[in-house]
């Protein structure tokens, strides 16, 4: 395993609250391929991965995370699979492990077709950018963002401190793309390298501000 880390928290004194979006993603650019098909990736959500060491990273980065935001279809993906995973037999110990976090940790669900949602977790009908912005500012731990409607109107209003890339060696030719169509130039700054079994690449960059 090689880690390289060639900067820390660029934010210095600045008190909000950083944001995070961080997806496994194939070399081509595409977080779900056509179809939502998230078999290139060892399955549902963004903790699928192909190995023991890259589940557990996704597992330890849920544990540290103070408030999960989703968009309705990753939520009804993680939802229909992790709150019961840990009852589920032949569960493994990093599997109950990673239910308990997911089903410990603070979420919001962005969505205007959703009814209800469960597991310490709040709905939000608004508009996203405006709710985003204010828990920014609020108290409380990093926040991660998943989903890629949401996370692009996070990106284009330039909410985002962090991105996380975490590219697995497959072309899959189509899908949905990790970044979307910016009007401006982001400028971002290299803060961590980190390669995983199966020639994954974890590559996280900071938002120059």
């Amino acid at each position: 395993m090689l880690v390289c880390t060639p900067n820390t928290d660029s934010r210095g004194a600045d008190a909000m609250r950083k944001l995070t979006f961080a997806m496994n993603m194939s070399l081509d650019g595409y977080i779900a391929a056509t179809g939502d098909d998230l078999g290139w990736s060892g399955g549902d959500g963004p903790d699928s991965s192909p190995n023991d060491e890259l589940f557990q990273w996704w597992s330890d980065r849920v544990g540290a995370t103070g408030l999960a935001l989703y968009g309705r279809k990753l939520w009804e993906a993680m939802s229909s699979h992790w709150p019961t995973a840990d009852q589920q037999p032949g569960a493994t110990p990093a599997e109950i492990e990673f239910a308990r976090r997911w089903r410990d940790m603070p979420k919001v669900v962005f969505s205007s077709t959703t009814s209800t949602v469960d597991w310490n977790t709040r709905l939000v009908a608004g508009d996203a950018v405006t709710e985003i912005t204010r828990l920014k500012a609020d108290d409380g731990g990093p926040m991660d963002i998943a989903g890629a409607t949401l996370a692009a109107a996070a990106m284009r209003a330039g909410l985002i401190d962090e991105y996380v890339i975490v590219t697995h060696p497959v072309l899959v030719g189509g899908g949905t793309p990790f970044f979307t169509a910016l009007d401006n130039w982001v400028n971002l700054s290299l803060a961590e390298t980190r390669t995983f079994p199966g020639g994954v690449l974890l590559t996280r960059y900071e938002t120059r501000r």
